[in-house]
C-alpha cells in the first residue's frame, strides 16, 4: 500500500554503469513508486545526475534515511533526500530597493512557495513598514566597516535560532564576508543586476551603458566568498538600443531580477539543483 508522502533525492558521484537501475530497483523492492525521474551524465567530468521523486509505502516511514543509507554506502554518491513539497525557512535580506523583495514575499503569500519566512533582516530602515505590513519580523542591522562582523554574527545567530535552511539576498547590497560563509553550510542565493560574468561589481547597468550593449540581463547564483562568481542558477536578457539610457536599463533590469530570482528560489525549493565544480545541474 502506498502513503500520502512522497520523496525527492538528488544524487551525483562518479558515472558507472547500473546506477539508474540500482535507485530504481531499491525502490521498487522496497514497494515504492517511482513519479518522476531524470538524469544527466557530464561526459567531460564523468559525472552522473539523477533527481527521483517517489512514493514509498506507508508502511516504510524510514524509506528517507534508508534510501540516502544505501546511496551512499552502495554507490559512493553524494545523496540528499526530502519530502516532497515540505516547507523551508527562508530569511529574505535586504537593503532598500523593494522590487525583488515584494515579488518574492507576494508569491510566498500566495501559495506559489513550499517556505516558511520567519524574519527579514535590512542593513536600512526603508522596508520595515512594509515588511511589518506582510506580517513578517523585521531585523535591522546596520553595517559598516567597523561592525560587519558583528552584523553577520548576529545574522547568523538569527538563522540558526529559527532553523533557516535558505538565505535570499533580494538586492541586499552587502558582500558577505569569508569568515561569514565558512560558518554556515545555510545555501545564499544572490540576484545580480548584469548577465554574468560580465559586469559583475557595483554599477553593472552603467557599466552596460559606457560599453554600448545591445543585451542587458540579470543572474541570480548562490553566492560564495568570490564576488559574484558563485554557481549560477537563472539567467534572463533583454535587448536594447542606443536609444536607451542607464534609466531605460535599470527599468529593464528590474523586470529580469525579478524573474532570475523568482525562479532561482522556486528550483531551489523544489529540490531542482545539484551544484558541482562552481556550475549547477537543473532538473527543471
Amino acid at each position: 500500500m502506498l502513503g500520502a508522502m512522497k520523496l525527492v533525492a538528488l544524487l551525483n558521484g562518479p558515472d558507472r554503469p547500473g546506477l539508474v537501475a540500482k535507485f530504481s530497483g531499491w525502490i521498487y523492492e522496497h514497494g515504492g513508486n517511482i513519479i518522476h525521474a531524470d538524469q544527466h551524465r557530464d561526459d567531460e567530468e564523468g559525472i552522473f545526475f539523477q533527481r527521483i521523486e517517489w512514493e514509498p509505502t506507508a508502511d516504510h516511514p524510514t524509506a528517507r534515511e534508508d534510501f540516502a543509507e544505501f546511496a551512499t554506502a552502495e554507490t559512493q554518491m553524494a545523496v540528499t533526500v526530502r519530502p516532497v513539497g515540505a516547507s523551508m525557512p527562508v530569511a529574505l535580506l535586504v537593503s532598500k530597493q523593494d522590487h525583488c523583495f515584494h515579488d518574492l514575499v507576494l508569491r510566498w503569500r500566495s501559495g506559489e512557495y513550499p517556505a516558511t519566512i520567519p524574519f527579514i533582516v535590512s542593513n536600512h530602515e526603508v522596508l520595515r513598514e512594509a515588511a511589518e505590513g506582510y506580517g513578517i519580523p523585521f531585523h535591522h542591522i546596520p553595517v559598516t566597516p567597523a561592525t560587519k562582523q558583528e552584523a553577520e554574527t548576529r545574522l547568523l545567530e538569527l538563522a540558526r535560532a529559527h532553523g533557516v535552511e535558505l538565505m535570499v539576498m533580494a538586492r541586499y547590497m552587502q558582500i558577505l564576508s569569508d569568515d561569514f560563509f565558512e560558518q554556515t553550510d545555510i545555501p545564499v542565493i544572490n540576484v545580480h543586476h548584469s548577465f554574468l560574468p560580465a559586469f559583475a561589481g557595483a554599477k553593472p547597468y552603467h557599466q552596460a551603458h559606457r560599453r554600448g550593449v545591445k543585451l542587458i540581463g540579470a543572474t541570480a547564483h548562490y553566492a560564495t566568498a568570490e564576488l559574484d562568481a558563485g554557481p549560477i542558477i537563472a539567467q534572463e536578457v533583454s535587448r536594447i538600443t542606443h536609444r536607451h539610457g542607464v534609466a531605460d536599463l535599470v527599468r529593464r533590469g528590474q523586470d529580469l531580477e525579478k524573474l532570475v530570482i523568482s525562479q532561482a528560489v522556486r528550483w531551489h525549493l523544489e529540490n531542482r539543483i545539484l551544484i558541482y565544480r562552481n556550475k549547477t545541474v537543473i532538473f527543471d
